[in-house]
């Protein structure tokens, strides 16, 4: 089985047809498909072609199975003896995708 490593969103995936991943959000609707050409690596084993910096022709496609927000992070901040603290926290945006396809050069 083919795997690839591609760039999105300023990380990088090591994925393979059939994996379903979390990233950054993607301006797509559900259901749409996204197509990925910042293949870094595609292949497996011996038989592996590294891009410099990518590999050209090599796509990665995928279907958006959800759009989501993440898991509340919590950032707690205090000074000693000050009498200061305080709490805030986020929810990263995220987006669900099942890798349909890698095609390679």
């Amino acid at each position: 089985m083919s795997s690839a490593v591609f760039k999105t969103g300023g990380k990088q995936y090591r994925v393979s047809k059939g994996d379903v991943i979390e990233v950054e959000k993607l301006k797509f609707e559900v259901g749409d498909t996204a197509s990925f050409d910042e293949v870094l690596a595609l292949g497996e084993g011996a038989d592996i072609k590294l891009g410099s910096p990518t590999v050209e022709g090599a796509t990665v496609e995928a279907k958006v199975v959800e759009q989501f927000r993440g898991k509340k992070i919590v950032a707690f901040k205090f000074k000693r003896r000050q009498g200061y603290h305080k709490t805030t926290g986020f929810r990263r945006s995220l987006t669900r995708l099942e890798i349909t396809e890698i095609k390679g050069a």
